[in-house]
């Protein structure tokens, strides 16, 4: 879930060159919308969203029942901005995992780690 397109379709198609089947949405909403049809197995979301951002959007996920709408979905967010802010920092990395996600990246990410990172994930 990202709001900028341009970043949502280029994640979406890297993590395709590798395999996946990706969902790019790019609202809250439209997430929930896509949840009700299908469970990935991670979730990527961007945190400065407008309306809904990444935190509220999870602490929001983390309320569904589990199996059927995505409660526990491992879940990975990226900072707001491709330069480095206060999202990037250590305050910030606790927030959003202690909203629910698994774990943190913060923008600028190499493609090369961000693979790294879902893959990770997923072994854990």
């Amino acid at each position: 879930m990202d709001d900028d397109a341009d970043t949502r379709e280029f994640i979406a198609f890297l993590l395709e060159q590798y395999g996946a089947n990706v969902t790019a949405v790019a609202s809250a909403n439209e997430a929930l919308a896509a949840l009700s049809q299908s469970l990935p197995d991670i979730l990527l979301s961007d945190i400065g969203m407008p309306e809904v951002d990444g935190c509220m959007f999870m602490r929001q996920l983390r309320t569904l029942p589990a199996a059927e709408q995505g409660g526990q979905i491992r879940a990975m967010p990226t900072a707001v901005n491709y330069a480095l802010t206060a999202y990037a920092g250590e305050i910030n990395a606790k927030q959003v995992l202690a909203a629910g996600f698994d774990k943190h990246l913060a923008k600028p990410v190499e493609p090369a780690e961000l693979v790294d990172a879902i893959a990770n994930l997923i072994a854990e």
